[in-house]
Protein backbone atom coordinates (compact mmCIF):
# COMPACT_ATOMS: atom_id res chain seq x y z
CA UNK A 1 0.00 0.00 0.00
CA UNK A 2 3.00 2.31 -0.38
CA UNK A 3 1.37 3.90 -3.41
CA UNK A 4 -1.31 5.38 -1.13
CA UNK A 5 1.28 7.19 0.96
CA UNK A 6 3.06 8.35 -2.18
CA UNK A 7 -0.20 9.65 -3.64
CA UNK A 8 -1.08 11.41 -0.38
CA UNK A 9 2.35 13.03 -0.24
CA UNK A 10 1.95 14.18 -3.83
CA UNK A 11 -1.22 16.03 -2.81
CA UNK A 12 0.75 17.91 -0.18
CA UNK A 13 3.95 18.67 -2.14
CA UNK A 14 2.53 21.91 -3.48
CA UNK A 15 2.32 23.26 0.06
CA UNK A 16 6.13 23.57 0.07
CA UNK A 17 5.65 26.54 -2.28
CA UNK A 18 2.93 28.24 -0.24
CA UNK A 19 3.16 31.73 1.13
CA UNK A 20 3.85 32.20 4.84
CA UNK A 21 0.28 33.42 5.12
CA UNK A 22 -1.38 30.47 3.35
CA UNK A 23 -3.49 27.90 5.19
CA UNK A 24 -1.83 24.48 5.31
CA UNK A 25 -3.63 21.15 5.25
CA UNK A 26 -2.27 20.43 8.71
CA UNK A 27 -4.34 23.35 10.00
CA UNK A 28 -7.65 21.92 8.76
CA UNK A 29 -10.21 21.45 11.53
CA UNK A 30 -13.37 19.34 11.39
CA UNK A 31 -16.18 19.20 13.91
CA UNK A 32 -16.38 15.40 13.80
CA UNK A 33 -13.81 12.64 13.16
CA UNK A 34 -13.34 11.86 9.49
CA UNK A 35 -11.67 8.80 7.99
CA UNK A 36 -8.59 9.96 6.12
CA UNK A 37 -7.74 9.09 2.50
CA UNK A 38 -5.21 10.25 -0.08
CA UNK A 39 -6.92 13.62 -0.66
CA UNK A 40 -5.86 16.76 1.18
CA UNK A 41 -8.68 17.94 3.51
CA UNK A 42 -9.75 21.04 1.59
CA UNK A 43 -9.53 19.18 -1.72
CA UNK A 44 -11.88 16.64 -0.19
CA UNK A 45 -14.29 19.38 0.82
CA UNK A 46 -14.51 20.43 -2.84
CA UNK A 47 -15.53 16.88 -3.74
CA UNK A 48 -18.18 16.77 -1.01
CA UNK A 49 -19.64 20.09 -2.12
CA UNK A 50 -19.89 19.31 -5.84
CA UNK A 51 -21.36 15.84 -5.22
CA UNK A 52 -24.03 17.20 -2.85
CA UNK A 53 -27.58 17.50 -4.16
CA UNK A 54 -27.63 21.22 -3.42
CA UNK A 55 -24.83 21.85 -5.91
CA UNK A 56 -27.03 20.55 -8.72
CA UNK A 57 -29.75 23.04 -7.78
CA UNK A 58 -27.43 25.98 -8.48
CA UNK A 59 -28.26 25.41 -12.16
CA UNK A 60 -31.83 26.65 -11.66
CA UNK A 61 -31.37 29.46 -9.17
CA UNK A 62 -31.50 33.16 -9.96
CA UNK A 63 -28.36 35.27 -10.09
CA UNK A 64 -30.11 38.61 -10.78
CA UNK A 65 -32.81 38.09 -13.38
CA UNK A 66 -35.47 35.45 -12.81
CA UNK A 67 -37.28 33.59 -15.58
CA UNK A 68 -35.47 35.20 -18.51
CA UNK A 69 -36.11 33.61 -21.91
CA UNK A 70 -32.50 34.28 -22.89
CA UNK A 71 -30.35 31.21 -22.24
CA UNK A 72 -27.22 33.36 -21.98
CA UNK A 73 -28.32 35.21 -18.85
CA UNK A 74 -26.37 34.15 -15.77
CA UNK A 75 -27.69 31.67 -13.26
CA UNK A 76 -26.25 31.01 -9.80
CA UNK A 77 -24.24 28.04 -11.12
CA UNK A 78 -22.25 30.24 -13.47
CA UNK A 79 -21.65 32.80 -10.74
CA UNK A 80 -20.08 30.35 -8.29
CA UNK A 81 -17.88 28.97 -11.07
CA UNK A 82 -16.75 32.47 -12.03
CA UNK A 83 -15.98 33.28 -8.41
CA UNK A 84 -14.03 30.04 -8.10
CA UNK A 85 -11.99 30.80 -11.22
CA UNK A 86 -11.27 34.40 -10.22
CA UNK A 87 -10.35 33.40 -6.67
CA UNK A 88 -8.07 30.55 -7.77
CA UNK A 89 -6.30 32.90 -10.21
CA UNK A 90 -5.60 35.33 -7.39
CA UNK A 91 -4.78 32.51 -4.98
CA UNK A 92 -2.27 30.86 -7.29
CA UNK A 93 -0.55 34.20 -7.95
CA UNK A 94 -0.28 34.77 -4.20
CA UNK A 95 0.81 31.16 -3.45
CA UNK A 96 -2.23 30.44 -1.29
CA UNK A 97 -4.19 27.20 -0.78
CA UNK A 98 -6.31 26.93 -3.92
CA UNK A 99 -8.12 23.82 -2.66
CA UNK A 100 -9.47 25.84 0.27
CA UNK A 101 -10.31 28.72 -2.06
CA UNK A 102 -12.20 26.45 -4.46
CA UNK A 103 -14.22 24.82 -1.69
CA UNK A 104 -15.31 28.17 -0.23
CA UNK A 105 -16.08 29.61 -3.67
CA UNK A 106 -18.16 26.68 -4.91
CA UNK A 107 -20.10 26.45 -1.65
CA UNK A 108 -20.48 30.13 -0.85
CA UNK A 109 -23.97 30.70 -2.31
CA UNK A 110 -25.67 27.41 -1.43
CA UNK A 111 -27.89 29.25 1.06
CA UNK A 112 -29.43 31.42 -1.65
CA UNK A 113 -33.18 31.13 -2.09
CA UNK A 114 -35.13 31.03 -5.33
CA UNK A 115 -35.46 34.54 -6.83
CA UNK A 116 -32.01 35.56 -5.59
CA UNK A 117 -31.77 38.51 -3.22
CA UNK A 118 -35.47 39.27 -3.66
CA UNK A 119 -36.36 35.79 -2.44
CA UNK A 120 -33.88 36.17 0.41
CA UNK A 121 -35.58 39.38 1.57
CA UNK A 122 -39.02 37.76 1.40
CA UNK A 123 -37.92 34.68 3.33
CA UNK A 124 -36.29 36.95 5.89
CA UNK A 125 -39.68 38.58 6.46
CA UNK A 126 -41.22 35.19 7.15
CA UNK A 127 -38.36 34.12 9.41
CA UNK A 128 -38.56 37.33 11.41
CA UNK A 129 -42.30 36.95 11.91
CA UNK A 130 -42.42 33.20 12.53
CA UNK A 131 -39.18 32.56 14.44
CA UNK A 132 -38.01 36.00 15.51
CA UNK A 133 -34.75 35.29 13.68
CA UNK A 134 -33.06 36.77 10.63
CA UNK A 135 -32.56 34.84 7.42
CA UNK A 136 -29.41 35.53 5.39
CA UNK A 137 -28.06 33.36 2.59
CA UNK A 138 -24.51 33.20 3.97
CA UNK A 139 -25.75 32.01 7.37
CA UNK A 140 -28.19 29.60 5.74
CA UNK A 141 -25.26 28.23 3.72
CA UNK A 142 -23.47 27.29 6.94
CA UNK A 143 -26.65 25.80 8.36
CA UNK A 144 -27.23 23.84 5.17
CA UNK A 145 -23.81 22.22 5.16
CA UNK A 146 -23.82 21.56 8.90
CA UNK A 147 -27.42 20.49 9.55
CA UNK A 148 -29.50 19.99 6.37
CA UNK A 149 -27.41 18.43 3.58
CA UNK A 150 -26.84 14.66 3.44
CA UNK A 151 -30.30 13.91 4.82
CA UNK A 152 -29.76 16.12 7.82
CA UNK A 153 -26.40 14.65 8.81
CA UNK A 154 -24.35 17.49 7.32
CA UNK A 155 -21.19 17.24 5.23
CA UNK A 156 -18.71 17.74 8.09
CA UNK A 157 -16.82 20.36 6.09
CA UNK A 158 -13.75 21.93 7.61
CA UNK A 159 -14.08 24.91 9.90
CA UNK A 160 -12.10 27.04 7.45
CA UNK A 161 -14.52 26.32 4.59
CA UNK A 162 -17.62 26.92 6.70
CA UNK A 163 -16.15 30.16 7.99
CA UNK A 164 -15.33 31.33 4.46
CA UNK A 165 -18.93 30.68 3.43
CA UNK A 166 -20.27 32.57 6.45
CA UNK A 167 -17.98 35.55 5.83
CA UNK A 168 -18.13 35.75 2.04
CA UNK A 169 -20.59 38.65 1.86
CA UNK A 170 -19.57 40.33 -1.39
CA UNK A 171 -22.22 43.01 -0.96
CA UNK A 172 -20.05 44.60 1.77
CA UNK A 173 -17.21 46.21 -0.15
CA UNK A 174 -13.87 47.14 1.40
CA UNK A 175 -10.45 48.15 0.08
CA UNK A 176 -8.68 45.80 2.48
CA UNK A 177 -9.61 42.35 3.82
CA UNK A 178 -7.67 41.10 6.82
CA UNK A 179 -8.23 37.61 8.24
CA UNK A 180 -9.07 37.17 11.93
CA UNK A 181 -8.12 33.89 13.60
CA UNK A 182 -10.97 31.95 15.25
CA UNK A 183 -11.51 28.86 17.33
CA UNK A 184 -14.41 26.48 16.73
CA UNK A 185 -16.25 28.11 19.61
CA UNK A 186 -15.71 31.63 18.26
CA UNK A 187 -16.97 30.58 14.83
CA UNK A 188 -20.07 28.96 16.34
CA UNK A 189 -20.76 32.04 18.46
CA UNK A 190 -20.64 34.23 15.35
CA UNK A 191 -22.87 31.83 13.46
CA UNK A 192 -25.49 31.70 16.21
CA UNK A 193 -25.36 35.44 16.85
CA UNK A 194 -26.15 36.19 13.19
CA UNK A 195 -29.72 34.97 13.65
CA UNK A 196 -30.25 37.84 16.09
CA UNK A 197 -27.87 40.57 14.85
CA UNK A 198 -27.74 40.45 11.07
CA UNK A 199 -26.05 43.81 10.59
CA UNK A 200 -23.15 42.82 12.83
CA UNK A 201 -22.72 39.57 10.92
CA UNK A 202 -22.16 41.52 7.69
CA UNK A 203 -18.83 42.68 9.07
CA UNK A 204 -17.45 39.30 10.12
CA UNK A 205 -13.89 38.75 8.89
CA UNK A 206 -12.87 35.40 7.38
CA UNK A 207 -10.38 33.46 9.48
CA UNK A 208 -8.10 32.72 6.52
CA UNK A 209 -6.48 34.74 3.78
CA UNK A 210 -8.11 32.33 1.34
CA UNK A 211 -11.51 33.33 2.70
CA UNK A 212 -10.58 36.97 2.11
CA UNK A 213 -9.70 36.14 -1.49
CA UNK A 214 -13.12 34.58 -2.05
CA UNK A 215 -14.84 37.60 -0.50
CA UNK A 216 -13.33 40.08 -2.97
CA UNK A 217 -13.67 37.54 -5.79
CA UNK A 218 -17.41 37.38 -5.14
CA UNK A 219 -17.59 41.05 -6.16
CA UNK A 220 -15.28 40.57 -9.13
CA UNK A 221 -17.36 37.59 -10.25
CA UNK A 222 -20.65 39.47 -10.46
CA UNK A 223 -19.96 43.18 -10.96
CA UNK A 224 -19.08 43.10 -14.67
CA UNK A 225 -21.06 40.01 -15.62
CA UNK A 226 -24.26 41.59 -14.28
CA UNK A 227 -23.62 44.58 -16.55
CA UNK A 228 -23.29 42.29 -19.57
CA UNK A 229 -26.59 40.60 -18.67
CA UNK A 230 -28.34 43.96 -18.28
CA UNK A 231 -27.05 45.16 -21.66
CA UNK A 232 -28.18 41.93 -23.36
CA UNK A 233 -31.64 42.46 -21.86
CA UNK A 234 -31.70 46.05 -23.17
CA UNK A 235 -31.85 47.75 -19.78
CA UNK A 236 -29.19 50.32 -20.64
CA UNK A 237 -26.38 51.00 -23.12
CA UNK A 238 -22.71 50.38 -22.49
CA UNK A 239 -22.11 54.10 -23.06
CA UNK A 240 -24.12 54.85 -19.89
CA UNK A 241 -21.52 53.29 -17.58
CA UNK A 242 -19.96 56.23 -15.66
CA UNK A 243 -16.94 57.72 -17.43
CA UNK A 244 -14.75 57.79 -14.31
CA UNK A 245 -15.39 54.06 -13.83
CA UNK A 246 -14.60 53.23 -17.45
CA UNK A 247 -11.33 55.19 -17.34
CA UNK A 248 -10.09 53.01 -14.46
CA UNK A 249 -11.79 49.63 -14.86
CA UNK A 250 -12.94 49.49 -18.49
CA UNK A 251 -16.47 48.96 -19.77
CA UNK A 252 -16.60 45.21 -20.51
CA UNK A 253 -16.69 42.30 -18.11
CA UNK A 254 -13.37 41.07 -19.47
CA UNK A 255 -11.61 44.39 -18.85
CA UNK A 256 -13.25 44.94 -15.47
CA UNK A 257 -12.29 41.48 -14.22
CA UNK A 258 -8.74 41.72 -15.54
CA UNK A 259 -8.18 45.14 -13.97
CA UNK A 260 -9.55 44.08 -10.60
CA UNK A 261 -7.68 40.76 -10.48
CA UNK A 262 -4.33 42.31 -11.36
CA UNK A 263 -4.86 45.15 -8.89
CA UNK A 264 -5.62 42.71 -6.08
CA UNK A 265 -2.52 40.67 -6.88
CA UNK A 266 -0.28 43.74 -7.11
CA UNK A 267 -1.48 45.12 -3.77
CA UNK A 268 -1.61 41.80 -1.90
CA UNK A 269 1.52 39.92 -2.96
CA UNK A 270 3.52 38.94 0.11
CA UNK A 271 1.05 40.66 2.44
CA UNK A 272 -1.03 39.21 5.31
CA UNK A 273 -4.14 40.83 3.84
CA UNK A 274 -5.97 41.23 0.53
CA UNK A 275 -6.16 44.78 -0.79
CA UNK A 276 -7.19 47.03 -3.67
CA UNK A 277 -5.45 50.27 -4.61
CA UNK A 278 -7.30 53.44 -3.63
CA UNK A 279 -7.95 54.38 -7.27
CA UNK A 280 -9.40 50.99 -8.21
CA UNK A 281 -11.39 50.70 -4.99
CA UNK A 282 -12.97 54.12 -5.62
CA UNK A 283 -13.94 53.14 -9.16
CA UNK A 284 -15.31 49.77 -7.99
CA UNK A 285 -17.34 51.46 -5.26
CA UNK A 286 -18.83 53.81 -7.86
CA UNK A 287 -19.57 50.93 -10.23
CA UNK A 288 -21.28 48.97 -7.47
CA UNK A 289 -23.47 52.00 -6.75
CA UNK A 290 -24.29 52.29 -10.47
CA UNK A 291 -25.24 48.61 -10.62
CA UNK A 292 -27.42 49.01 -7.56
CA UNK A 293 -29.37 51.85 -9.14
CA UNK A 294 -29.57 50.54 -12.70
CA UNK A 295 -29.64 46.76 -12.21
CA UNK A 296 -30.40 45.38 -8.75
CA UNK A 297 -33.16 47.82 -7.77
CA UNK A 298 -34.87 47.21 -11.13
CA UNK A 299 -34.46 43.46 -11.48
CA UNK A 300 -38.11 42.94 -10.56
CA UNK A 301 -41.18 45.18 -10.76
CA UNK A 302 -42.97 46.11 -7.49
CA UNK A 303 -46.09 44.19 -8.48
CA UNK A 304 -43.98 41.11 -9.16
CA UNK A 305 -42.35 41.36 -5.75
CA UNK A 306 -45.75 41.65 -4.12
CA UNK A 307 -47.00 38.60 -6.01
CA UNK A 308 -44.00 36.54 -4.88
CA UNK A 309 -44.29 37.88 -1.32
CA UNK A 310 -47.88 36.67 -1.18
CA UNK A 311 -46.97 33.39 -2.92
CA UNK A 312 -44.06 32.60 -0.62
CA UNK A 313 -46.14 33.35 2.44
CA UNK A 314 -48.90 31.12 1.10
CA UNK A 315 -46.71 28.09 0.39
CA UNK A 316 -45.06 28.56 3.78
CA UNK A 317 -48.47 28.33 5.45
CA UNK A 318 -49.49 25.33 3.35
CA UNK A 319 -46.31 23.39 4.15
CA UNK A 320 -46.45 24.23 7.84
CA UNK A 321 -50.02 22.97 8.00
CA UNK A 322 -49.04 19.83 6.08
CA UNK A 323 -46.35 19.08 8.68
CA UNK A 324 -48.69 19.68 11.56
CA UNK A 325 -51.39 17.44 10.01
CA UNK A 326 -48.78 14.87 8.91
CA UNK A 327 -49.95 15.11 5.32
CA UNK A 328 -47.50 12.63 3.81
CA UNK A 329 -48.79 13.38 0.31
CA UNK A 330 -47.39 16.92 0.56
CA UNK A 331 -44.34 17.75 -1.53
CA UNK A 332 -42.44 18.84 1.57
CA UNK A 333 -42.59 15.23 2.79
CA UNK A 334 -42.08 13.58 -0.58
CA UNK A 335 -38.92 15.39 -1.65
CA UNK A 336 -37.53 16.62 1.66
CA UNK A 337 -38.69 15.44 5.07
CA UNK A 338 -39.11 11.74 4.23
CA UNK A 339 -35.39 11.49 3.56
CA UNK A 340 -34.20 13.56 6.52
CA UNK A 341 -32.60 11.87 9.51
CA UNK A 342 -34.37 11.48 12.82
CA UNK A 343 -31.84 13.82 14.42
CA UNK A 344 -32.82 16.59 11.99
CA UNK A 345 -36.54 15.93 12.41
CA UNK A 346 -36.36 15.76 16.20
CA UNK A 347 -34.27 18.87 16.83
CA UNK A 348 -35.74 21.16 14.15
CA UNK A 349 -38.82 23.29 14.69
CA UNK A 350 -41.54 22.86 12.09
CA UNK A 351 -41.20 26.50 11.05
CA UNK A 352 -37.49 26.02 10.43
CA UNK A 353 -38.12 22.87 8.40
CA UNK A 354 -40.33 24.86 6.06
CA UNK A 355 -37.78 27.67 5.77
CA UNK A 356 -35.02 25.13 5.01
CA UNK A 357 -37.21 23.62 2.30
CA UNK A 358 -38.14 26.92 0.65
CA UNK A 359 -34.55 28.17 0.82
CA UNK A 360 -33.38 25.08 -1.05
CA UNK A 361 -35.97 25.33 -3.83
CA UNK A 362 -35.03 26.02 -7.43
CA UNK A 363 -36.81 28.86 -9.20
CA UNK A 364 -38.89 26.48 -11.28
CA UNK A 365 -40.09 24.44 -8.33
CA UNK A 366 -40.91 27.59 -6.38
CA UNK A 367 -42.96 28.99 -9.26
CA UNK A 368 -44.83 25.74 -9.81
CA UNK A 369 -45.71 25.56 -6.14
CA UNK A 370 -46.82 29.19 -5.96
CA UNK A 371 -49.00 28.75 -9.02
CA UNK A 372 -50.43 25.53 -7.59
CA UNK A 373 -51.47 26.97 -4.23
CA UNK A 374 -52.79 30.20 -5.75
CA UNK A 375 -54.79 28.53 -8.51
Amino acid sequence: MDFLNIAKNNFLKIEDTYSTYATKSSEAVRFYPFEDDIRAPFFRDVDRIIHALSYTRYADKTQVYSFSDNDHISERMLHVQLVSKVARTIGRALNLNCDLIEAIALGHDVGHTPLGHTGEALLNEISRQELGEYFAHNIQGVRHYMEVEANGEGLNLTLQVLDGIMCHNGEMLSNIYTPVAKTKEEFLNQYRSAYHDLEKSSYYHPMTLEGCVVRISDVIGYIGRDIEDAIVLGLFERSEIPKDVVEVLGNTNSDIMNTLILDVIENSLGKPYIALSKKVYKALFHLKKFNGERIYSKSMEPEEIEYYRFGMRKIYQVYLKDIQLKNLDSIIFKIFLNSQSSSYLDKTRDERKVIDFIAGMTDDLFMREVERVLS
